[in-house]
């Protein structure tokens, strides 16, 4: 490719060339037939492409992953980078019911803008492997998981209080419910929000529990992530008691209890059950009722966090019924309040005042009785008048068990109560199964069919319908009819969304699918599972083995495709397998993920449930997706705060690349700081980098000619101390890369740009080991340099300069670092290190930059050899 003659460094002139060279040539397409070379799979979380496009925070850890690809290229490793569009969702949708327009429409849009941003900022990503949630192609293997979790019975129906929005007509997570001061209200568009029972599919993320837990021991991720997906899991042993349920309409059914205390049952003067429990009307007395049903209505549109808030004024009424305890035969009162979750354990409590500040709390305002029966420690100061004791201690007023240890009367009660029946031994999780519909368009269908529960006796056992059965039938009543849910083949995948006249759902919650009549409404041959559309609203039922059956009306949520993306980056052309063995024995998975931290609980956590049950059904090979995680930190605007369009800060990267091309930005994004740590932004300050650049450039191209520098030499041996400064250079740049470390690998090519400039001479070897080092930091500089100094091909494929550890011998001295005379750090510099590369190596500093940034500098103080002191305001 002939190379630019201007004299000097010009990025838009050079960047476009180099990336349309990328293109042309596929210098990034990961070789699935180089099985003899290592592997490495470098993994960004693939982006929602909104109308907005990306602004500045977003490149920062596509340019992490980019400069480790690009590094690992280098040193000889078959590199995959590649990049897709988690494109379903909320946004596209609303967006469609404004216009009218589908939602395809401005989703292909939005991802051709991304595609240019990504492109633009120079990123080395196999575009060949491309991938899109809505394509058809792909998620016809979302569906097809699916059919396999429901063939597993870990997909069923049930009809869940849960929050609506009617403005974005769907159901939304806990977590996406904000408590302002005006009641709940979406995160998204911040629109009312209430309770409500809706038919919903849900996936028993529970029954993998266990093994979500185990899985983290063995990866690398940060402590922070594990323990947030630990406490999500919320594992605890204790017991689950029967109480009975003493007179009225209920007596003699069980309200069973799940408690981590069971050695304070003694202690138990109430019970409280969730307003949503199923026996509350059927155990609530007629004179309570009333009060009962206000009291549901109050806070039927509480959040689970308001519920639960520790700091407030508790609530409850007396449902008029009572229990009997079983440890002692005592007639308890049975409350309803709503701190007690329907979602946790049983849904109803046994109340221990004295040991549980809760109840204490609850007791206290309701003048309930409050029994000690834990002993606190001599010295402990204790007052029940006060606050519940809720540590261990010894036992008292409790029968037999009297003075027992508290761990010890745990076992023995709870063994006591099996042998009676009134209770077990159990484990019990804070994790609750996976709400997996929602009521709108704009995501995947559920292939699957409803039928009559007498239709559905009546598939043959050779019928392909069966293929994806479980051994129960998954029933649900539509309209007040009990129908089975019957699932599709794989040969009838994918499932694609009609064509619809509105996108708004209806006001009863139903999504806009339930309109599409011709669509909705189908038949079924229960032999050979052929469907095809017919008049089936008609009083004319079909002829066997033809039966009336209606499509599900709910989409997936946007989690679903974001699940699996990984395993179709490596094989995505695949029509017959979500991915052939051979790839997936040899790409496997990432080597490395990048992605923010607000994703550490739900998406890790469904993709691992999903990537470990594939791995049990025997398609995957390994039972973890993501062995190393990175999450980047944020780019604050230059307010201070994060960055978003209701403040007026966001920063768009085509702006920068504009006015000072895409390798500043990549430098400057790299140089602020470490990589996983908040940092401002500040655009004045990326000039600095620019002039970095323009200093390569300067060093080996003369810029009165445009040709290379005369002080390159092709002959002759290397200044020693250039060759000891290059060599310093070679090693730290690889420790710093392979650690993530890119702002002091920058840091040590700024030290050897100071060194080379002063040197009168610098050979070829040296000047090539130079922008090898630099390329994966710069990609499009050190490709025109590169091909300036005679090199071939692309410098991503010329290797990684060799580091001999003979030349790295000299004299150096330990340099403290001060921050206004107090010692913030220290690093070995050369003996003669000038008093830049001192202030350079300060400045790099991780624990120095906490110190000094954002903050006017008033003094440096450097006394060669031996330490330099910042001083600022």
């Amino acid at each position: 490719m002939a190379y630019d003659t201007s004299n000097e460094y010009n990025p838009a002139a050079i960047e476009p060339r180099w990336q349309q060279f990328w293109k042309d040539n596929a210098t990034f397409r990961a070789d699935d037939s180089a099985t003899n070379k290592p592997k490495y799979y470098a993994l960004d979380m693939f982006p929602y492409p909104s109308a907005a496009g990306l602004h500045i925070g977003h490149p920062e850890g596509y340019t992490g992953s980019d400069i480790l690809s690009r590094y690992k290229k280098a040193r000889g490793f078959n590199v995959l980078h590649p990049m897709g569009w988690d494109a379903f969702g909320l946004p596209a949708e609303q967006y469609a019911i404004k216009t009218g327009e589908h939602p395809a429409i401005q989703t292909g849009q939005n991802i051709n803008n991304f595609r240019r941003q990504l492109q633009m900022l120079g990123f080395g990503i196999d575009w060949e492997r491309e991938i899109s949630t809505t394509d058809p192609h792909y998620f016809k293997w979302t569906q097809w998981i699916f059919l396999q979790l429901f063939k597993a019975g870990l997909a069923y129906v049930d009809e869940k209080p849960v929050w609506f929005c009617p403005d974005l007509g769907t159901v939304l997570a806990n977590e996406e419910i904000l408590n302002t001061d005006e009641g709940p209200r979406s995160e998204r568009g911040n629109f009312p929000v209430e309770r409500r029972p809706i038919r919903q599919w849900v996936l028993r993320i529970t029954a993998y529990a266990e093994k979500l837990i185990a899985g983290l021991d063995a990866l690398d991720w940060p402590d922070s992530t594990k323990r947030l997906q630990k406490n999500w899991i919320g594992r605890s042993e204790g017991a689950e008691v029967d109480f009975v349920i003493a007179e009225g309409a209920a007596a003699g059914e069980k309200l069973t209890v799940y408690t981590t205390r069971p050695d304070t049952l003694f202690g138990a003067t109430y019970m409280v059950i969730a307003p949503e429990h199923p026996l509350v009307e059927k155990l609530t007395t007629p004179d309570q009722k009333n009060v009962v049903e206000k009291y549901i209505a109050q806070v039927r549109n509480k959040s689970d966090l308001e519920r639960t808030d520790l700091a407030k004024d508790k609530t409850g009424v007396f449902s008029g019924a009572y229990a009997v305890n079983p440890v002692n035969g005592d007639k308890i009162p049975i409350w309803i309040a709503d701190y007690v979750l329907m979602g946790y354990g049983t849904g109803a409590i046994m109340a221990v005042p004295a040991h549980d500040q809760r109840d204490w709390e609850f007791a206290s305002k309701f003048s309930l009785p409050i029994i000690p029966v834990v002993n606190p420690p001599a010295g402990t100061d204790a007052d029940l008048t006060k606050a519940a004791f809720e540590a261990d201690g010894i036992m008292i007023n409790s029968g037999v068990y009297n003075g027992l240890p508290v761990a010890e009367a745990k076992s023995r009660i709870t063994a006591d109560l099996a042998a009676k029946q009134q209770g077990k031994a159990a484990v019990n999780y804070k994790l609750r199964d996976w709400l997996f519909s929602r009521q709108r368009y704009w995501g995947e269908p559920f292939p699957i069919l409803w039928v009559s529960p007498e239709d559905y006796q009546k598939i043959p056992a050779a019928s392909p319908l069966r293929e994806f059965m479980p051994e129960t039938p998954v029933t649900c009543k539509i309209d007040g009819v009990e129908v089975c849910a019957v699932p599709l083949t794989s040969k009838q995948l994918p499932l694609e969304l009609p064509k619809v006249e509105s996108y708004q759902p209806s006001p009863t919650g139903e999504s806009p699918l339930s309109r599409a009549k011709e669509w909705l409404h189908v038949c079924v041959n229960l032999e050979t599972g052929e469907i095809k559309n017919c008049n089936c609203n008609t009083n004319t039922a079909p002829a066997f083995p033809w039966v009336s059956a209606s499509r599900e009306t709910n989409t997936m949520p946007q989690w679903a495709g974001s699940c699996w993306y990984h395993l179709r980056y490596l094989d995505p052309k695949n029509d017959s397998a979500i991915v052939s063995k051979e790839k997936e024995k040899y790409w496997g998975t990432p080597d490395f993920y990048i992605g923010g931290a607000e994703h550490a609980v739900l998406h890790l956590l469904y993709a691992r449930f999903w990537h470990r049950f594939l791995y049990d059904i025997g398609v995957l090979s390994d039972p973890e997706p993501y062995k190393r995680l990175f999450h980047q930190g944020l780019i604050l605007g230059e307010d201070g705060e994060k960055m978003s369009k209701s403040r007026g800060n966001v920063v768009n990267p085509d702006t920068i690349v504009h006015e000072h091309g895409t390798d500043a930005l990549r430098l400057y994004l790299m140089f602020i700081g470490p990589l996983e740590a908040v940092k401002p932004w500040n655009t004045k300050n990326i000039e600095g980098i620019s002039r970095f650049l323009r200093r390569i450039w300067r060093l080996l191209i003369d810029d009165r000619t445009g040709v290379v520098s005369s002080r390159i030499q092709n002959v002759g041996a290397e200044n020693p101390d250039i060759e000891r400064l290059l060599h310093q250079t070679i090693k730290k740049v690889t420790e710093d890369i392979e650690n993530l470390r890119f702002n002091t690998a920058i840091s040590q090519l700024m030290i050897f740009l100071n060194g080379a400039e002063k040197a009168e001479t610098l050979s070829l070897k040296t000047a090539r080991a130079l922008l090898q080092l630099l390329a994966p930091l710069a990609p499009h500089i050190a490709e025109e340099l590169w091909q300036r100094l005679g090199g071939t091909g692309s410098i991503s494929e010329s290797g990684w300069p060799a580091l001999d550890e003979s030349k790295l011998v000299e004299n150096t001295v330990t340099v403290v670092f001060q921050v206004n005379g107090k010692l913030r750090g220290q690093t070995v510099l050369p003996k003669d290190a000038s008093k830049e590369d001192m202030l350079a190596a300060a400045r790099a500093d991780e624990n120095v930059r906490k110190f000094i940034d954002g903050k006017e500098t008033v003094k440096e103080i450097v006394v060669p050899g031996k330490l330099v002191n910042i001083v600022v305001k």
